[in-house]
Parts: structure tokens; C-alpha cells; sequence
């Protein structure tokens, strides 16, 4: 898990188990108060390997621009997580 810290909010990339397979997602939680949103990252991908969707997360944190003011997550232009 990685972990990127903005103004008002705190970003976590991570993966969980759907089915027989790993998605990849990242935790956007407000600094004062609130629930974090949940927000899945390279949503056309599926993974075999906790290990490889826990990276792509925490490769699409890195490649973040910033967020919205309401915590959504910005892409830069033509952004798709295909890296490898």
C-alpha cells in the first residue's frame, strides 16, 4: 500500500480479492472528518497477483495530477494504467 498526502485529503492505493481475481483501487480520506471514497483504478484490468495489483494502485497514486476539490482523483489526458 502507498500512501500520498494532499491539503485536505489523504490518498491509499491498495487491491482487494473479487471473485479469483485482484482489483485495483485507491482510498481518498478527508483530513478533518468524513468516510473514505473508494475510487477502482484501471477498472478494463483484473490481476492473478495480490503483489502486481497492489503496484499498478500504487503506480496510478504516483501518476495522479491532483485531486478535485471534492477528493475525486485527477488523471492526466489519455490516462489507462497500461504501463507494462
Amino acid at each position: 500500500m502507498a500512501e500520498r498526502e494532499f491539503d485536505d485529503y489523504l490518498c491509499r492505493s491498495g487491491a482487494t480479492l473479487e471473485g479469483s481475481r485482484y482489483a485495483a483501487w485507491l482510498a481518498v480520506t478527508p483530513r478533518r472528518h468524513g468516510y473514505p471514497v473508494y475510487y477502482a483504478i484501471c477498472e478494463n484490468r483484473s490481476f492473478r497477483d495480490k503483489g502486481l495489483a497492489e503496484a499498478a494502485a500504487a503506480r496510478a497514486l504516483a501518476d495522479m495530477t491532483g485531486l478535485e476539490a471534492d477528493g475525486t482523483p485527477i488523471f492526466p489526458e489519455g490516462y489507462t494504467g497500461f504501463d507494462d
